[in-house]
């Protein structure tokens, strides 16, 4: 049998998905490659990537315009966020905890930062809506699953968990980058954060 014969019937047995389904696949495709090409990227580009034809493409999106302004809704929304900041167990230490979500949140802001950055969106301006949830209501769904992290250990924290939550999110933001400092891990990022800029020994 040809590749060719092997490729439609594969197809052909291929169980059939789902346009809703078949949409979120595309835009988990397509936004690595948006980040890599930018707005240049092409829909055949982007078909082979994930192993459809490019009519499939335009089957479940209008246009290449509204294909990117979907990407751009899904690097901003916060639902993957979320589901990877209740997925972390609750019953591990506060600093292991955390940990995990500086990681979580930190790959969540790469991810944004490359595709508003590849398509010329400088500046972090949020473009609109996203899956109704706006910039605000976005940044409240994530603190409000920090405080969730945080809250097996309300009594031993210094300030409300709903507090640190706000303070540990805007550290993420915040981060300071010089050229001569590597970035610090999520690991030495919460060190600094629970036990602040003195060594052990100082005093």
């Amino acid at each position: 049998m040809t590749a060719a014969k092997e490729n439609q019937t594969t197809r052909r047995r291929a169980p059939s998905m789902s346009p809703e389904r078949r949409r979120e696949m595309i835009i988990h495709t397509a936004i690595p490659l948006i980040a890599e090409y930018g707005a240049a990227v092409t829909t055949a580009k982007i078909a082979r990537a994930a192993g459809i034809g490019e009519g499939t493409i335009f089957r479940v999106f209008a246009d290449k315009d509204e294909l990117l302004q979907a990407c751009i809704a899904e690097a901003l929304s916060p639902e993957h966020a979320v589901r990877e900041l209740d997925a972390i167990d609750a019953s591990q230490p506060l600093a292991e905890r955390l940990a995990e979500a500086a990681d979580a949140l930190q790959a969540h802001m790469a991810r944004m930062g490359a595709v508003m950055g590849s398509l010329g969106h400088g500046g972090g301006k949020h473009p609109g809506t996203v899956r109704g949830a706006g910039r605000t209501e976005s940044t409240a769904r994530i603190r409000a699953a920090l405080v969730d992290l945080l809250e097996p250990d309300r009594a031993a924290l210094r300030r409300p968990p709903e507090q640190i939550a706000a303070l540990f999110f805007g550290l993420l933001f915040i981060q300071p980058r010089t050229e001569d400092e590597p970035d610090l891990t999520p690991q030495e990022l919460v060190e600094v954060f629970l036990h602040g800029a003195l060594s052990g020994g100082a005093e």
